[in-house]
């Protein structure tokens, strides 16, 4: 396993584009997996391409809102 091709949230935030928020939650509801074992410091370590795969798993349809009359 290369640690350097391994990113902490923030890390694979920067280098995808997606917020870290964004990646914090597909973490919680276990769409997206850290490495096991991987880590810098207290931060979990992701690879580029579950981020990016986690991010297929998004439901595209947008909510419509309740009008207010």
């Amino acid at each position: 396993m290369n640690l350097d091709e391994l990113y902490t949230a923030d890390e694979a935030a920067t280098e995808t584009g997606f917020s870290r928020w964004a990646i914090y939650n597909w973490v919680r509801r276990g769409v997206l997996r850290p490495v096991p074992g991987a880590k810098r410091g207290h931060s979990s370590l992701f690879r580029l391409e579950d981020v990016f795969n986690a991010e297929k798993t998004r439901d595209h349809t947008r909510r419509k809102r309740a009008s207010r009359c």
